[in-house]
């Protein structure tokens, strides 16, 4: 009996080396189908606001230059955040209080 405990262990720890050092399979690859249904990016229509020439000096004020201008991109009301697309890919934000304006 003790015998035949020593050949099952035996076999075990042989056998089961062996298991740990096969190579995994491979991931598969990322089907198209995925890709595709990546969600799109939502872009805000135009708005100009009561304090967008303000935004717009501040703005030209740090080099920030082109595009349609300074737009509301938050409801109308006492506080009020601006976006202006600068030349080069730069943005300026600017949040408006009351019609007082700082830089974001």
């Amino acid at each position: 009996m003790n015998r035949l405990a020593l050949i099952c262990a035996a076999v075990a720890v042989l056998g089961g080396c062996s298991t740990f050092h096969r190579q995994m399979p491979a991931a598969p690859a990322a089907s198209v189908a995925a890709a595709d249904t990546a969600p799109a990016i939502e872009t805000i229509p135009f708005r100009m606001g009561v304090s967008s020439a303000t935004v717009e000096k501040m703005a030209k004020q740090q080099g920030c230059t082109g595009g349609q201008g300074a737009g509301l991109i938050t409801e109308p009301g006492p506080v009020e955040v601006y976006r202006m697309r600068c030349d080069g890919g730069k943005v300026f934000m600017a949040r408006c209080e009351l019609r007082q304006c700082r830089q974001m």
